[in-house]
């Protein structure tokens, strides 16, 4: 049974395979009421993605964004929502982060290159298009090439964290994240808490930084993990939250948009956040 809400999908504005206008279609033929376009470090989507939601009765599309941050040993993904995707302040937040995408991604071409791999940076920015450039991306050339089987087989052991061809993002911690989606308005969740190392101690950090809730229903989080996570929320008084990640590009083991279920009660205590956050911006 598809759930009604998904907070957590991407367009071809950044690393998805589908167009905003095709991505909530898709949602929208599958039963999802509420939908979050949650672009990798771009908002470019959501104007395309209003315009389509608008033609679908009763379907809801939460402006937001993922914006990827570091901490020592780990990536932290910080997911924004309710944001104003026209907001100055936000672009110019998300233009550093495109263009530290861009460094990276040009860096891990020359590690593959020297590895042996033949492909070119020309042709992973052609594959991304005017989106913003990310490892998916890379994968895809490797695939192209037929070094690889899958996307999936990239991140592991070529481009995931700790393979050879891997490179540091430029640093923004997920507490300066956060106070960037909280000043303009926005709601901060964690996304994909599973594998993150001393979660509760930073939890305790990012509270103090603006953090709403985070992310329990996941892609392939066997209920164990679900539980524990929602313990875990609960202690910190954090929404539990989640979605699909839908990429499109990830075969069989991805989720469509829907697929993960989240529970009405989560799904309406959020909702009933976006009520209030809307209540005070209104002059």
């Amino acid at each position: 049974m598809t759930c009604r809400a998904d907070f957590h999908t991407h367009s071809t504005a950044s690393d998805g395979i589908l167009t905003p206008k095709q991505l909530v279609d898709l949602a929208a033929s599958r039963g999802v009421r509420t939908l979050a376009l949650t672009d990798h470090d771009s908002v470019e989507g959501i104007a395309e993605a209003q315009r389509a939601a608008a033609r679908h009765p009763r379907f809801t599309l939460i402006p937001g964004v993922e914006m990827g941050t570091d901490i020592p040993g780990n990536e932290v993904h910080v997911l924004g929502y309710f944001l104003d995707p026209e907001n100055p302040d936000l672009l110019a937040a998300l233009q550093r982060l495109r263009d530290a995408r861009q460094r990276r991604g040009q860096r891990m071409v020359e590690k593959l290159r020297a590895m042996g791999y033949d492909i070119s940076w020309e042709r992973v920015q052609e594959i991304a298009d005017d989106s913003a450039v990310g490892r998916p991306h890379v994968a895809e050339a490797l695939l192209e090439k037929g070094y690889i089987a899958n996307v999936t087989q990239a991140f592991n052991g070529l481009i995931g964290r700790n393979d050879p061809a891997y490179v540091e993002r430029e640093k923004m911690t997920p507490a300066e994240a956060m106070s960037i989606i909280v000043r303009l308005g926005g709601v901060a969740v964690l996304a994909h808490p599973r594998d993150l190392n001393d979660l509760d101690d930073l939890l305790m950090d990012l509270k103090g930084a603006g953090l709403t809730g985070m992310e329990i229903y996941y892609q392939d989080y066997d209920e164990p993990t679900i539980q524990r996570l929602r313990e875990t929320a609960r202690r910190h008084d954090l929404f539990s939250l989640g979605g699909s990640d839908y990429h499109g590009i990830y075969g069989e083991r991805e989720r469509l948009p829907g697929e993960v279920p989240i529970p009405d009660e989560a799904i309406d205590a959020f909702m009933a956040l976006a009520q209030r956050v809307a209540s005070a911006r209104k002059p």
